[in-house]
């Protein structure tokens, strides 16, 4: 950065000092800058040179070394492969021979030594005549195995000088490849050292040029530096600058000075607080400091600013910005911040709790959503986490989560009932698991104490390392760091504990956090406490439900029965159904559904359910049956508008309800069946064709005076009726008629299913994911009576035909293997057709159906039904129904559109009543015909 702009020093300005000025000092000086530097550089060339001589010295003797080597190699290969050299070594006298040439041959190739040697190292040859036959001084061993040997030795005297430098050895072959002597050449270190010394002058000469440039070079720059500075001494820079650096950080106000490129050139230290800059930002762009996005689109505009605010963090910076250089061209702004987050700690406080209140309301809104208590904990932990710790577990006591009261009896066992946050990092019991506290742990202290517990470090926390101590440790080691326990209670009762968690990298708890859990904490415990009682009602209304409807399936052959129940999630209704087996192998379907919920609808639809029971008892018409139904829910309205219940009770006002009810007869195979405002049920063929049964529609029960359609459906053996309630097909998300079509396609083809498939196909496949009203299916598969197992006759009407009738009766048992029955079953027999014939009317038919038990039905077209009666000792009749009710498990009536059939069954087997002898010899003694 240039501190000053640039402008001619007027000749009449003074120092900042107010001492005049002394007449500046030669450029040179050595107390000078520019002196200093110069000697540096003079200092630098010396060192150069003397390095460049060693390194050349050093460099040449390298290369004379090895040009040396190549040369005695080459000169003792020439020599030892000459031709008579091998011949001259195995000759009587080798010297004379081979001294004149090897001095010749030292002589012309400037060599200082060529030695032949003998395998022993002895010498045949050498300058000095005195060293012939004495010891070679070297290595020959690598020799004498055909290798050639270049090594550094010292050796007799030469006529260039003592000692040798370099020296080759190799050996001397004869035509067969043996070695039969040696030869050595070699040139010694004087000779090599000498070759350097012609370019010494050149070395020196570059350093003295290069001496003369720096020289130069200095002054150029002193007198440069000179017009920068504007003719101030190093001694007045360096106080203006002490002047300026003490003013510049001391002040209370931070200043940023950016260039024409957008580049910080300066920072004081306070800006660099205010703005959390880093040590090196000077002369780094401003869009790569990471400042707020308001700050650097401030710092990179030019437009001029004044008193404006912005937040820096958790600071309110009062801002002004202006440019460096009004009056130039040269760009750049100068920044100046001041600290105003004081000013502003009134309003930020207000502005954290209006933060705090808006998150509050966040949280009445979010939590409590549902009355279901798991749901609810699970709003409380996705609510809190992360927005106030960063993993939130709740445990409720077991109690709450079934609905019971909770008691102090079973604190110490809680469930884990949500987690909110990444549980992946910490681990933390699974949601369901049931953890039995210590007592010591923050979660049962907070409990008991009913107050807040915090641990800021949970390494020091011991009650928490003993509950679990293997998983406290792989939780620390994930970066658990503290916990903040807040009960949960709701009317002054305990419901559980909410857990809040804070990693290492996260700050600690504070007071206004503690505050806010606690705030939070209250408000759902108020809604979970909300969510147990409605729990509780509502698994109350279910039982209720559930021990109305049948248990089991009952005892009969006509139909292969499946059911499903699925009660509603925010109340129960008034769905039901039931299958009650009727006379004569036949059975009874009823579905319906009250309206209402809860528990009013519950028992409402229990006395309905009863009221069919009893109808079905009268074996009434599918007609009858609804009609007096609807007779009934009229009085129970009329019940509910005269009675005492309080305005606005649950369940008050009932208005009606729907019905549904088929009579099956497995014999003929024909359903007959009436509904009252009853969805129409769907029939399955056996090959999987679905179709609507066609039974019309009536009105609802409970509006009164309308008669009830009856229809009757002959199925093939083998198909499937399906009844089924309106919350089946309906919901919120569809209407009745999607929900037929949808309930068409998951019949399409149940033809081989079983009724119990048939069932969970048709669950699978409507369910809602959010039951609004109850659901009832009943699913059942008709079967065929055999019929090799019904006999039938027609009786006439005299009394003289009795004893043949009970002659076929006899024969038939025999055919079924019935023998041990048979006395019974003929008086029974007896009775009833001596009855019909005496009292009934035309035409009389008897008819055996051979099941589960043997039924014996005797019809006649008279409508009066015959009563069971005690008769006197006087009397001459009244004694046949009591021997009936006598021998027969149980019997009655029914009435036909054709006059009336009188029953009577028996149990077979085990199940046949026991009778004793006396008995027997009474009652034998009644009959007035006997078949002898």
């Amino acid at each position: 950065m240039e501190v000053f702009s640039g402008r001619p020093r007027s000749p009449e300005r003074r120092p900042l000092t107010g001492r005049s000025r002394r007449h500046p000092a030669g450029l040179l000086e050595l107390r000078s800058t520019a002196g200093q530097v110069l000697l540096l550089q003079v200092t630098i060339v010396f060192l150069l040179v003397v390095a460049a001589v060693v390194a050349m010295v050093f460099q040449t003797a390298q290369d004379a070394l090895e040009q040396g080597r190549r040369e005695s190699v080459v000169a003792a290969q020439s020599f030892a492969s000459a031709p008579g050299t091998a011949a001259a070594l195995r000759s009587r006298d080798p010297t004379a021979l081979l001294q004149p040439r090897a001095e010749a041959a030292r002589k012309r190739t400037d060599l200082d030594f060529v030695v032949v040697m003998n395998t022993q190292g002895i010498r045949y040859t050498y300058p000095y005549p005195r060293e012939i036959g004495k010891k070679f001084v070297g290595t020959i061993a690598p020799a004498l195995h055909g290798r050639t040997v270049i090594e550094h030795a010292g050796g007799p005297p030469l006529p260039t000088g003592r000692g040798t430098a370099v020296q080759a050895v190799v050996p001397v072959t004869d035509a067969h490849g043996t070695v039969v002597g040696l030869v050595s050449a070699g040139i010694t270190v004087k000779n090599v050292a000498a070759l350097w010394l012609p370019e010494l002058p050149i070395i020196l000469g570059s350093g003295a040029a290069a001496l003369a440039l720096s020289v130069a070079g200095t002054a150029m720059v002193a007198r440069r530096l000179r017009r920068q500075t504007r003719g101030l001494a190093p001694a007045e820079l360096a106080q203006l600058y002490e002047h300026h650096d003490a003013v510049l950080h001391a002040v209370r106000e931070g200043v940023l000075i950016t260039g024409a490129d957008g580049r910080l050139l300066l920072a004081n230290d306070e800006a660099t607080r205010l703005l959390g800059l880093p040590a090196d930002v000077r002369g780094r762009q401003v869009r790569e400091l990471g400042l707020p996005e308001p700050i650097t689109r401030l710092l990179s505009s030019p437009e001029a600013v004044t008193d404006e605010v912005h937040v820096a963090g958790d600071r309110v910076l009062l801002v002004n910005k202006r440019l460096a250089y009004p009056q130039g061209d040269r760009g750049g702004i100068v920044v100046t911040l001041r600290d105003t987050t004081e000013l502003a700690a009134v309003s930020g406080r207000a502005e954290v709790a209006r933060e705090r209140l808006k998150q509050l309301y966040e949280a009445g809104v979010r939590i409590g959503t549902t009355l279901d208590v798991e749901r609810t904990a699970q709003e409380l932990a996705d609510v809190a986490a992360p927005r106030l710790a960063d993993l939130v577990t709740v445990d409720l006591l077991d109690a709450v989560l079934r609905g019971w009261e909770p008691t102090p009896e079973g604190w110490r066992r809680l469930r884990r009932a949500a987690i909110g946050g990444d549980q992946q990092v910490v681990p933390v019991y699974p949601i369901g698991e049931v953890i039995t506290y210590s007592a010591r742990t923050p979660q049962l202290r907070t409990l008991r104490e009913g107050r807040i517990v915090s641990e800021a470090d949970l390494r020091q926390a011991l009650g928490w390392w003993e509950q679990d101590p293997e998983r406290a440790e792989k939780a620390l080691e994930g970066g658990l760091q503290s916990l903040v326990a807040v009960p949960l209670r709701a009317r002054g009762v305990p419901l559980g504990v909410v857990n809040f968690y804070r990693m290492a990298n996260s700050p600690a708890f504070e007071p206004e956090d503690l505050s806010f859990a606690e705030e939070l904490a209250a408000r759902a415990a108020v809604a979970i406490d909300n969510a147990r009682r409605f729990t509780r009602e509502h698994a109350m209304a279910v039982t209720l439900q559930r021990n109305l409807l049948p248990r089991g399936q009952p005892d009969q052959d006509a139909l292969e029965v499946a059911w499903r129940y699925l009660p509603a999630e925010a109340g129960v209704g008034g769905d039901w159904f039931d299958v009650i087996p009727l006379p004569g192998v036949r059975v009874a379907l009823v579905m319906g559904d009250v309206v209402g919920h809860g528990l009013h609808a519950a028992a409402t639809m229990g006395r309905l359910r009863t009221a069919v029971h009893n109808f079905a008892t009268l074996d009434l018409p599918v007609d009858e049956v609804l009609g007096n139904l609807d007779d009934l829910v009229v009085r129970m309205d009329d019940e509910e508008d005269t009675g005492d219940a309080a305005p606005g009770q649950e369940g008050t006002g009932m208005t009606g309800a729907t019905c549904l009810y088929a009579v099956y007869d497995p014999v003929s195979g024909v359903f007959t069946m009436a509904r009252a405002g009853h969805p129409e049920p769907v029939v399955v063929h056996p090959d999987g064709t679905v179709v609507c049964s066609g039974v019309p529609a009536s009105t609802p029960l409970g509006l009164g005076g309308y008669p009830f359609e009856t229809a009757e459906l002959s199925l093939p053996e083998g198909s499937q009726i399906v009844l089924y309630t309106n919350g089946l097909l309906q919901d919120r998300s569809q209407d009745a008629d999607l929900g037929m079509e949808r309930l068409i396609a998951a019949l399409d083809g149940s033809g081989e299913r079983t009724p119990e498939e048939t069932c969970q196909a048709v669950i699978d496949a409507l369910k809602p994911s959010h039951a609004d009203d109850d659901i009832a299916l009943l699913a059942a598969r008709t079967r065929r009576f055999p019929p090799e197992r019904v006999a039938e006759w027609d009786v006439p009407s005299d009394p003289a035909v009795v004893p043949s009738v009970r002659a076929q009766g006899r024969t038939r048992l025999r055919e079924w293997g019935l023998e041990e029955i048979g006395f019974a079953t003929e008086l029974i027999l007896s009775e009833l057709v001596t009855n019909a014939i005496r009292y009934g009317s035309p035409p009389v038919r008897l008819r055996l159906l051979y099941g589960r038990c043997l039924i014996c039905e005797v019809s006649d077209g008279s409508g009066t039904s015959p009563r069971l009666r005690r008769a006197a000792t006087t009397d001459e009749g009244g004694r046949g129904l009591f021997l009936v009710a006598q021998f027969a498990q149980r019997w009655g009536t029914r009435y036909t559109p054709r006059g009336k059939v009188i029953w009577a069954e028996q149990l077979l087997g085990d199940g046949s009543p026991a009778t004793s002898h006396a008995p027997v010899d009474f009652l034998l003694d009644q009959f007035d015909d006997l078949d002898t």
